[in-house]
């Protein structure tokens, strides 16, 4: 994975005037777009477009200095259709727009090339196993909530304050299949993981295909496949979110599984009463890399 990441950086540099193919791509470093793209952002701290936005003008600042050429004829060589678009990407990067440092020579804010690099840190291994599962649905209330990447998120915990804890009983008493108990859903989630993007989040239970769904409940179908299962226990949600940024910058790099597109769920197996330290299980769709 790592040597995939830098070969996309390479690709990227030698592309960087023209559309990313990224699926064609990641077909070419025998992985797949979705996991890529989710490495990418996890292990760079940003999403791959916007690595992409940043080292494009990175470099056509050198083109704005020169000023050997109109703004537009520049907009156009790096993709945009008017200097209006190419200044206002030019102007999120550098601070200033296009005009002003041709003018000044600056503020210009350089996006160095990224180079991925495997480092041994030393520390605990993770608690993993892999389970292969059946097909089976997740049942239970959800709603769309901004991805918050540290600390509780206040839209999924206002979402589950509303669930009448007559509710809970029921989703539990529904519960008869692997992972089991209450579950924190996520899905749709963007795969470059970017801060503030939506995703769903599902407040429920796992159940066999067969099991028949009350009226009122949510489903996300979910199909046969192998799953990551990672075990953490600690600070919540603290440890768990720790784990989850681990298995991009441990794990994955260090195992034969990629990721697949698919709900991430985790299982509270036990907790404090004021939720202030967990155990829990933190289960990720993957499939052979």
């Amino acid at each position: 994975m790592i040597s995939a990441l830098n070969q996309l950086v390479d690709l990227v540099e030698e592309h960087l005037t023209e559309e990313l193919d990224l699926e064609g791509l990641a077909a070419g470093l025998g992985t797949t777009e979705y996991h890529l793209r989710r490495m990418f952002s996890s292990l760079a701290g940003m999403p791959l477009s916007e690595y992409v936005r940043r080292r494009r003008m990175t470099v056509a600042s050198g083109d704005v200095v020169r000023g050997e050429e109109d703004l537009l004829e520049i907009a156009v060589r790096y993709g945009y259709g008017s200097r209006e678009a190419f200044g206002r990407a030019f102007r999120a990067v550098h601070g200033a727009g296009p005009a002003e440092v041709r003018r000044n020579g600056g503020p210009l804010r350089t996006q160095p090339q990224l180079r991925f690099r495997l480092t041994v840190e030393g520390s605990t291994p993770m608690d993993t196993r892999l389970v292969d599962r059946p097909a089976f649905r997740l049942v239970g209330h959800s709603t769309r909530v901004p991805l918050i990447h540290r600390g509780v998120n206040p839209h999924i915990q206002q979402h589950i304050a509303a669930i009448p804890a007559e509710e809970h009983q029921r989703l539990k008493a529904l519960s008869d299949s692997e992972p089991a108990g209450l579950l924190q859903v996520t899905d749709d989630a963007d795969p470059d993981g970017r801060e503030g993007t939506e995703l769903t989040y599902l407040h429920g239970v796992a159940v066999g295909t067969g099991t028949p769904v009350p009226d009122g409940l949510d489903v996300i179908e979910v199909p046969a496949g192998v799953w990551a299962v990672f075990r953490t226990s600690g600070p919540h949600p603290e440890a768990l979110q720790t784990a989850w940024a681990a298995t991009a910058t441990e794990w994955f790099p260090s195992n034969p599984w990629r990721l697949r597109p698919g709900p991430s769920v985790v299982a509270v197996l036990e907790r404090a009463d004021d939720f202030s330290t967990a155990t829990c299980e933190l289960w990720l769709p993957v499939e052979s890399a």
